[in-house]
């Protein structure tokens, strides 16, 4: 599995190199809304048979002559636009309302052509040739830039430069990919032990052995945050504005950092457990599957899961997904695997066919663990204390019933 680190760092910019990128930014943003545009109105596009190719040897030259851009960053923008309008095909081929991507954001794509990175020091390909500004690092040492961008166990993979208007300044976000070929994700030898995991809108994630972490702590504060907003809004000044903007980063700010605690302790769990695989459901169509989630909750499962999947390998712990049909509907007794909608009430299962009560949230997270272990022929951790019949694929659970009293992460912790 790859093991996969970002680094973000802040420029350091005179007014000359600030005012070079802020039209290098300008220009790349035209590249790709004219991309959108000319993908958006060709019938066939539409039908998700964009060829990039095609695309970029309809566009390329012309747009070559139109800005002042060097030819990465032209193809850069011409490629963020594809996948874009890609990814609206695929949401209106599920029934779901789109319209054409329209860019804004002042962000753009480098590789190792238009970006070249120095000790202490990027250069960046810009509209007037290259600019070579300083970053600023953190005392404390080593930074997330130093472990990474500057180790020679990890390889640059790609950048994103982006303008952040609430504080006015440029920062660059450094993806990095590690070579060193070390075992940090164990083989599959077929003996491997699962930890499953539930996500949901009350309970944000559960695993298999029995752990809960709640939303009420996060829906608390995300509903703080909307009050707070509206609030502001109601203002309709431009001071009101810039405060929205200041709200909207501390906000962002404060959901990564939650997230992180609960993934930081996900992977503490599987390790504790001698877990060798953490799995989740597939979050394809999740909104679909949970209408009562909101966007925020939406925008924590995919979070979590990218959050756990990097963090995870680090602990020799690899990440997987199964798809989540009847999860929630399937008993998870090994010897019975009844499914019927009947089995679930809201927080409750009650398995229609042997009697089993427990947490519906707890056993959701038994079967995603099981379903993964059948798939794969890998053993599941199990209690020596669970009497539940479940033996036969060594899945660690709680002994008894839960009541979904659950641990709830502090952001900061």
């Amino acid at each position: 599995m790859d093991v996969r680190r970002t680094a973000v760092v802040k420029l350091d910019l005179s007014d000359e190199q600030r005012d070079v990128l802020h039209r290098t930014a300008e220009q790349y943003l035209y590249c790709a809304n004219r991309t959108a545009d000319y993908c958006w109105s060709d019938t066939s596009y539409t039908e998700c048979r964009i060829n990039k190719r095609q695309v970029r040897d309809a566009l390329y030259a012309t747009l070559r002559k139109e800005t002042e851009l060097q030819a990465q960053l032209v193809q850069a923008a011409i490629k963020r636009a594809i996948e874009a309008v890609k990814a609206c095909v695929e949401r209106w081929k599920k029934g779901q309302r789109v319209s054409c991507p329209t860019f804004t954001a002042e962000t753009m794509d480098y590789d190792r052509r238009s970006a070249t990175f120095y000790r202490n020091k990027v250069s960046l390909a810009t509209v007037e040739g290259r600019v070579e500004p300083s970053f600023v690092l953190p005392a404390d040492s080593p930074t997330p830039y130093e472990r990474y961008v500057l180790s020679e166990n990890y390889e640059f993979r790609e950048s994103t430069v982006r303008y952040d208007a609430v504080d006015g300044e440029f920062y660059i976000q450094i993806s990095t990919r590690r070579i060193d070929g070390d075992a940090e994700v164990p083989a599959d030898t077929g003996h491997q032990t699962v930890l499953g995991i539930d996500l949901g809108v009350n309970s944000l994630a559960v695993s298999s052995t029995g752990t809960f972490w709640q939303g009420d702590d996060y829906d608390h504060w995300c509903r703080e945050f909307e009050k707070r907003r509206g609030e502001i809004q109601q203002r309709g000044t431009q001071s009101a504005h810039n405060a929205l903007l200041r709200l909207g980063k501390r906000e962002e700010a404060w959901r990564k950092q939650y997230i992180h605690t609960v993934a930081n302790e996900l992977v503490a769990e599987a390790v504790e457990n001698d877990c060798d695989v953490i799995v989740f459901e597939e979050l394809t169509d999740i909104r679909e599957r949970l209408p009562q989630a909101k966007w925020h909750h939406v925008w924590a499962f995919r979070c979590l899961y990218e959050y756990v999947s990097y963090k995870a390998p680090e602990q020799g712990v690899s990440v997987d997904q199964v798809e989540p049909n009847y999860t929630s509907q399937r008993c998870s007794r090994t010897d019975c695997g009844f499914t019927h909608e009947d089995n679930r009430h809201g927080e409750h299962f009650c398995c229609q066919k042997c009697g089993y009560e427990v947490n519906a949230d707890y056993n959701g997270a038994k079967n995603i663990g099981l379903r993964y272990g059948r798939k794969r022929t890998h053993r599941l951790r199990s209690s020596p204390k669970s009497g539940s019949g479940d033996a036969e694929v060594d899945l660690r659970v709680n002994g008894g019933t839960l009541n979904g009293e659950s641990h709830r992460p502090i952001a900061g912790d």
